[in-house]
């Protein structure tokens, strides 16, 4: 898959696509990024990409002759133009059957918002697909792109160890419940102890078990998603 970073700070990414997982998929090929500054695509000698929002009030807009451009010539830049995702908080809300609909993309571009957010004719010209990862504000639309990467990435055959990992994982497709507690060595640790039952070796009792602690855990934390099933 190929993710192309539109940002006005593409080094912030630069940590992040190095490390881990996501540096180890990047070179066995499964994942493939871009980074692209806005910037480029200014045309006056200050680079200037932002402007004063009409009408008065506060903080800059970024401008539409800028973002558009950048956007339409990073679309030409492969066969597949992609399909482009507008970091908005007044996107569709991120959520996994989501993000299981992103990973099923070829190519997706990312762009990240700055300052009050963008000019309303970027969005009415590109006709984005905007996505918010949650009812709160960012200082800009680069850890939200993170969010989205990590999400999606997970869900690339070959780029987890273990496939069942993502097929797991709280709130996957179909997966209402919150994951079980998880435990490792050492069995006792400052008094607290390891349920016997998982030491037992009885894999259907642990598989009771697991559902048992995820229902509960789940109906202490989260009773919502329960009440959600039900409807």
């Amino acid at each position: 898959m190929r993710f192309d970073l539109l940002t006005l700070f593409p080094s912030i990414f630069d940590g992040y696509l190095s490390e881990s997982v996501l540096n180890k998929a990047v070179q066995n090929g499964l994942l493939d990024f871009h980074l692209h500054n806005i910037r480029d695509w200014a045309e006056d000698k200050h680079f200037t990409v932002d402007d004063r929002p009409f009408g008065g009030g506060p903080g800059m807009v970024l401008k539409v002759d800028r973002v558009v451009p950048c956007v339409e010539a990073v679309q030409k830049m492969d066969d597949n133009p992609g399909h482009l995702v507008m970091l908005s908080p007044q996107g569709r809300l991120l959520t996994q059957p989501v993000v299981e609909e992103l990973a099923q993309k070829d190519r997706i571009l990312l762009l990240c918002g700055r300052y009050e957010g963008f000019d309303q004719r970027i969005s009415e010209i590109l006709q984005p697909d905007e996505i918010s990862i949650g009812d709160y504000v960012l200082n800009g639309g680069e850890v939200a792109a993170m969010v989205i990467i990590d999400s999606v990435m997970r869900l690339i055959p070959g780029v987890l160890g273990d496939e069942d990992s993502s097929r797991l994982d709280s709130f996957s497709s179909g997966n209402r419940l919150l994951e079980e507690h998880q435990y490792t060595r050492p069995r006792e640790y400052r008094g607290l102890e390891v349920p016997e039952i998982l030491l037992s070796g009885n894999h259907q009792e642990i598989d009771k078990w697991r559902l048992q602690n995820r229902l509960e855990k789940t109906q202490k934390v989260r009773p919502d998603l329960l009440e959600d099933e039900q409807k």
